[in-house]
């Protein structure tokens, strides 16, 4: 299932889609994040976010969720699920379609590689994995989470190295793609 999933992405992704999603990747990194992270900041009068940490444990989530008070946690649980509900849409349609164009150039179909585009899927399932178990310890603090609030850590560590890893993956399609175009091009 997973393998055909895989492919269909792969048939998707055309250079043209790729393009396209580098351009919206590109537009909203450079228009919305900006004021989302003024936004987020104000909000949180400048305390840490747990989508921004890469290590953080429950206690440090609670001490989060206290730091915001009641309106700085409100503005986080509105930013969930509002602009946290596009932004894995985008860096994801990015990564998965260049992921995938890049490595059907560089790569033989039906190596290994071309499943290199779930990796991406995967980095965005955890992001929302991660907005839930955040958002219900943010809900109902002060009360405390049991498991929930152990499960937000191990979510948000997972989406970023997962993210870490595509555009690792994507570095290296790209690397591939140049190589196999200097070894053409020395080709007579």
């Amino acid at each position: 299932m997973l393998k055909r999933f895989s492919a269909w992405l792969g048939r998707l992704s055309t250079g043209r889609v790729a393009l396209a999603g580098l351009v919206i990747f590109l537009a909203f990194t450079a228009l919305v994040l900006p004021e989302q992270s003024a936004r987020a900041e104000a909000a949180s009068g400048g305390a840490e976010s747990p989508d921004l940490s890469f290590v953080y444990s429950p206690a440090d989530l609670y001490a989060m969720a206290e730091a915001y008070g009641p309106e700085g946690r409100a503005a986080y649980l509105q930013a969930r699920w509002t602009f946290d509900v596009a932004w894995p849409l985008v860096y994801t349609l990015f990564l998965v379609t260049a992921i995938s164009w890049v490595f059907k150039k560089s790569f033989p179909a039906g190596s290994r590689w071309q499943g290199a585009n779930l990796v991406p899927v995967s980095g965005a399932l955890f992001d929302y994995l991660e907005n839930l178990a955040t958002s219900l310890v943010m809900g109902r603090y002060p009360a405390r989470t049991p498991v929930i609030d152990f499960l937000a850590p191990a979510f948000t560590a997972l989406k970023w190295s997962l993210l870490g890893v595509s555009f690792a993956l994507l570095l290296a399609g790209l690397l591939a793609l140049l190589w196999k175009w200097i070894r053409r091009k020395e080709r007579p």
